[in-house]
């Protein structure tokens, strides 16, 4: 087996190990936070504690480079999703004959990278580091919170049987990329 088939074999494993971890309470909770439009009342609530803590200015500034930035990372999840063309675990047939456990319907074929994952480390990065702007608080907490609800979506996307391991870690690493460019165009516009 050469080191791409290795890789690919210890990805399947880990996904099914945590995968396997799973029962009906967790399996309600998994879909929940794998569900983005149960989340939409949190992004509001955090893009009007921007405008509080912010000024209508730099809370604006900072809104519109996350749009950008949420947006350029999906459409670079879905470029690369149909370039790489790595089926889904949910349409693996290895991964289903060795016991995925499938919550949700099956979806688009190709899953690498995560768009969730990606989506909500995003999400997190900017809107923590933008808060910071703000002096005046501490928002460890804030921090602390964002982070892990978006460790945990990405995780979700195991659970419900959309994604290796393997496709939300390289989610995550993308968000922090892209994330981190954004914050240089937020400094670099004096914010």
């Amino acid at each position: 087996m050469n080191m791409f088939g290795l890789l690919e074999r210890m990805d399947q494993d880990a996904t099914l190990a945590i995968n396997s971890l799973h029962s009906p309470v967790s399996d309600f909770i998994w879909q929940i936070f794998s569900n983005r439009e149960i989340w939409i009342v949190m992004y509001l609530a955090v893009i009007v504690m921007l405008f509080v803590r912010l000024g209508w200015k730099k809370a604006l500034a900072v809104v519109l480079c996350t749009i950008l930035l949420i947006t350029a990372l999906d459409q670079t999840a879905n470029l690369v999703k149909m370039s790489v063309a790595r089926l889904r675990p949910c349409w693996d047939e290895y991964m289903l004959d060795n016991g995925l456990h499938c919550l949700e319907g099956r979806g688009g074929f190709y899953g690498f990278f995560s768009g969730h994952a990606s989506l909500s480390m995003a999400f997190a990065v900017m809107t923590y580091q933008c808060f910071r702007m703000d002096e005046s608080r501490n928002y460890r907490a804030y921090g602390v919170w964002i982070f892990l609800w978006a460790f945990l979506v990405g995780v979700s996307r195991i659970f419900v049987s959309k994604h290796y391991l393997g496709d939300v870690l390289v989610g995550m690493l993308f968000a922090l990329l892209f994330a981190w460019g954004c914050r240089l165009l937020v400094r670099k516009l004096n914010l």
